[in-house]
C-alpha cells in the first residue's frame, strides 16, 4: 500500500514556527491513505504577537488563497488562539475563509466547541506550555463558552518555538496533576505542544478524556471535509470513532 489514487486533500494553516502540527497530522492520518494532508504558514513567531486581539485576517486569508489552488475538501486553522481572543473570532475567520474560496473551513477552537456540546462538558482541567498570564486570558475566553477551567497546569514558556521542545513527560505529569481535580475533560491547548500522542495513555492512566488542540484541529478538517473515519483509539478517545473503515480510509494501491 504505496499510495492513494486519489484521495481527498485537507488544507491546514499553521503558525510559521510551529513544528507539531504537521508531523502530528500526518502520523495521525497514516492509515488513513485516502486523506492527504497539505499545510501553507502564517506569520507567528517568537514571543511577541503582532496581532494580540485579533487574528492577521490579510495574512490568514492569503494563506488560504494559495491552499485553495489545490481544490482541497477542506481548509482549517490548526492554531489555538482563539481560546485567548474569543472563538467569535473563529467563527468570523472560517466565514471569510469560504467566503473567498468556496471551500468549507474550521478551526481548532470551533472543534472544541462541538466537542463540548456533544459530550455536555463544562469542567476543563487545563495542560498548557504558557505563562499565568495567558492562561487567564484561555480561563476567561472559556468562561464565554459556559466552560470552567477548574485546574491548570503551566510552563511558564513564552517563545511559540520552545513549546515543541516540552518532553512527553513533562505533558503526562501536567496531565496528573490537574486529573486530580476530575475535570470532564483534560485539554492540552497548544498546536505546538506535542501532546496528542500521549492522548490514550493518559486516558488508561485517569480514567478522563485527554483532547488535544492539534487533534482537535484535524478533527475539523476532518468533519468539514465530509470524512468520518477517523485515526483510531491509539490516539484516544476523541479519535476513536468510526476508526478508519470508511472510502476515506480505503482504496491505497497495492
Amino acid at each position: 500500500m504505496l499510495m492513494h489514487e486519489s484521495p481527498t486533500v485537507i488544507a491546514t494553516i499553521i503558525p510559521s514556527g510551529n513544528t507539531v502540527v504537521e508531523r502530528t497530522t500526518i502520523a495521525m492520518l497514516r492509515d488513513m491513505a485516502g486523506v492527504a494532508p497539505i499545510f501553507s504558514r502564517l506569520s507567528v513567531h517568537g514571543s511577541v504577537d503582532r496581532f494580540p486581539d485579533e487574528y492577521d485576517e490579510a495574512g490568514m486569508l492569503e494563506a488560504a488563497r494559495l491552499l485553495s489552488h489545490a481544490a482541497p475538501a477542506s481548509i482549517v486553522w490548526n492554531g489555538s488562539k482563539g481560546g485567548a481572543i474569543g472563538l467569535r473570532h473563529d467563527v468570523a475567520l472560517a466565514y471569510r475563509i469560504t467566503a473567498q474560496t468556496g471551500i468549507a473551513a474550521d478551526t481548532a477552537g470551533l472543534a472544541l466547541r462541538r466537542a463540548m456540546a456533544a459530550r455536555g462538558f463544562r469542567r476543563i482541567g487545563l495542560v498548557t506550555p504558557y505563562t499565568a498570564g495567558y492562561v487567564a486570558r484561555l480561563a476567561e475566553g472559556f468562561a464565554a463558552e459556559g466552560w470552567e477551567v477548574v485546574a491548570e497546569s503551566h510552563l511558564g514558556m513564552t517563545d511559540n518555538l520552545s513549546y515543541a521542545t516540552v518532553p512527553f513527560a513533562r505533558i503526562r505529569e501536567q496531565a496528573r496533576e490537574v486529573a486530580a481535580a476530575r475535570p470532564d475533560v483534560l485539554l492540552a491547548w497548544c498546536t505546538n505542544y506535542p501532546a496528542a500522542p500521549l492522548a490514550a495513555k493518559v486516558e488508561a492512566a485517569t480514567g478522563i478524556p485527554f483532547w488535544d488542540a492539534t487533534a482537535l484541529g484535524l478533527l475539523g478538517a476532518l468533519e468539514a471535509a465530509g470524512i468520518t473515519a477517523r485515526p483510531g483509539v491509539a490516539w484516544g478517545s476523541l479519535m476513536a470513532q468510526a476508526a478508519a473503515t470508511d472510502a476515506g480510509a480505503r482504496g491505497a494501491a497495492d
